[in-house]
């Protein structure tokens, strides 16, 4: 067995016990550990401080030592263990699926993904009478976990939507870079043993309704036959969670948030039927603007609701520690100014490592808002926007305090019919604030924003 071999077979075994690939850290202590390098330098090459990666190799020996029933798993005897059990009684079967014994670890990108028969049927049927349902995933769409930030009220949220409340239709919203995915991948291995199907698809190739149906009728019916029954026929006789990413991009630029690209208007028909139909499943839409028929079917006791996942707080500052910043008392200004977005939180530490030598001091004594790798996805954001939309966001670029929409009015060439949709449009997309003060409603940008719409003019 090479490292590759190991790497291959530990990645599958961490797939099937938790639902998630290993991480690129995580392989990186793998690799480490199997040419007996110390932490200290798995840290160096790999930019991170030796006392986090060490935090990481410590639960992912816990993993593995959990999967392997092996107790006594850790860096130091990780490549022999897994050397004696190749001599042992480790075998590949077919396509990604490999046997320990009784243990059977297959990969869930693989179209079907059930138990195989272990070599002691005995003792595996034993097991099986006190062992959860047989679950069927396809996560071949999804992306290898980044790191995963303290969510667990949004956690403790979805699952009691989903299995408390029993949710048809989820929608989770937020900014590029917020966590969507990575919390969406954080609760599947949650809530997978009460689901019979588990399947994520992106939408980075805009697929047409018919294309994606016929796929996942496909996947729930195990037959490549077209002709089979609808698909919520399969959500009613089943119990399946289907996951859909990067929704926004069958949405049109160009228009108010949440308007279907030509083509694409049946999905808001979908959307609605699946929300409103009696079944056991459940859609989670993963997305930067909510679609427009949502709003409307949503309320406190109805089978479709909505989360918008805002930054995070003080769990933040282990992007810091990640990134080996200095004065931890800095570090909260960062967090407000970058609203606790993890991607842009992970953009400027990279540049105040990369520039300040990890002064967090010094990168605030400087009067404008650094930007950076940031400015290309913001202008993605703002390349969607409606000409109104962009007359609010430069007037209010330039408002150095939150405003009154009735000041819209007075300095903007618009209908207010046409300010007012705007402004709604904006709030849906996550690109405006609103303030309370008082009885009134203020409205003002993110600071990142301000600074980057300073910039184009």
């Amino acid at each position: 067995m090479d490292v590759e071999e190991a790497l291959k077979f530990t990645d599958n075994l961490a797939l099937t016990t938790t639902g998630k690939h290993l991480d690129s850290l995580q392989k990186a202590i793998l690799r480490g550990a199997w040419d007996n390098q110390k932490y200290k330098e798995i840290a160096e090459q790999h930019h991170r401080s030796e006392k986090y990666v060490k935090e990481v190799g410590f639960k992912l020996w816990k993993i593995l030592s959990s999967a392997l029933d092996d107790e006594k798993l850790c860096k130091a005897n990780f490549r022999a263990k897994l050397e004696n059990l190749r001599v042992g009684n480790v075998s590949l079967v077919g396509n990604g699926c490999i046997h320990i014994g009784n243990i059977s670890a297959e990969s869930l990108h693989s179209p079907e993904v059930s138990q195989s028969e272990p070599q002691d049927k005995d003792k595996f049927k034993e097991k099986a009478s006190n062992s959860e349902p047989q679950v069927h995933l396809d996560l071949s769409d999804a992306p290898e976990p980044n790191l995963f930030y303290n969510r667990t009220s949004e956690l403790t949220t979805l699952k009691q939507w989903i299995l408390e409340n029993r949710t048809r239709l989820i929608t989770i919203y937020g900014l590029s870079g917020i966590g969507k995915t990575a919390l969406t991948l954080q609760l599947i291995p949650q809530i997978q043993h009460e689901f019979d199907y588990i399947i994520y698809r992106s939408f980075r190739n805009s697929p047409p309704l018919p294309t994606l149906q016929t796929n996942l009728i496909q996947f729930v019916s195990q037959q490549q036959d077209i002709e089979l029954p609808s698909l919520i026929e399969h959500l009613r006789s089943h119990r399946c969670l289907l996951i859909l990413d990067d929704v926004q991009t069958i949405f049109s630029s160009g228009q108010l948030a949440g308007h279907y690209q030509p083509g694409y208007e049946n999905y808001g028909t979908f959307f609605k039927q699946l929300a409103e139909s009696s079944h056991n499943s459940c859609l989670i839409l993963l997305t930067w603007e909510k679609p427009r028929e949502i709003a409307a079917l949503e309320g406190e006791n109805r089978p479709c609701k909505s989360l918008q996942l805002n930054g995070l707080g003080a769990e933040a500052g282990e992007i810091f520690r990640e990134k080996g910043l200095a004065e931890e008392e800095k570090w909260s200004q960062l967090i407000d100014l970058y609203r606790g977005n993890p991607l842009w939180l992970n953009i400027v530490a990279t540049m105040i490592q990369d520039l300040f030598g990890g002064s967090v001091s010094e990168f605030l004594s400087y009067d404008t808002l650094f930007l950076g790798d940031l400015e290309c996805l913001l202008h993605q954001k703002c390349d969607r926007l409606t000409e109104s939309e962009k007359q609010v966001i430069s007037w209010l670029a330039s408002e150095a305090e939150p405003v009154e929409i009735s000041k819209f009015s007075a300095n903007l060439e618009l209908s207010r019919s046409a300010l007012l949709q705007a402004v709604q449009s904006l709030g849906r997309r996550l690109l405006i604030e609103k303030v309370k003060q008082g009885d009134k409603t203020l409205f003002t940008l993110q600071p990142v924003l301000m600074e980057y719409l300073k910039n184009q003019h």
